[in-house]
């Protein structure tokens, strides 16, 4: 059973940055997708940022050119790194993955909840203005 633990979140004011991280056990790295997604209060969980196996990188309209998304496939770790955050960044934040390509690599399926098998329990970002 694939395990994932994010870490990283935390409070901080606009404009400023935080690193997040997830630490995967059982999974292969070399495998499948993995990616961030967001859920705010009263809205929908909502795909942020995606890394294919063939690093291959996606990204919400929302967070272009603030978020980067990378892995140290050493250390079985995701990173999402958030630069010149908003108030509407705020959210809790989950990692994601799915060791079958075919089932988040085409189309719009990277930001597809039913796409990735294995979720983390979240970590909580604030941005205040």
């Amino acid at each position: 059973q694939v395990q994932l633990v994010e870490s990283g979140g935390g409070s901080v004011q606009a404009g400023g940055s935080l690193r997040l991280s997830c630490a995967a056990s059982r999974y292969t790295y070399s495998s499948g997708c993995m990616g961030w997604f967001r859920q705010a209060p009263g809205k929908e969980r909502e795909g942020v940022a995606t890394i294919f196996i063939n690093g291959v990188t996606n990204y919400a309209d929302s967070v272009k050119g603030r978020f980067t998304i990378s892995q140290d496939n050493t250390k079985n770790t995701l990173y999402l790194q958030m630069d010149s955050l908003k108030p509407e960044d705020t959210a809790t934040y989950y990692c994601a993955a799915e060791t079958r390509f075919i089932s988040c690599a085409y189309g719009n399926r990277w930001s597809s909840i039913p796409a990735y098998r294995y979720w983390g329990q979240g970590t909580q970002v604030t941005v205040s203005s």
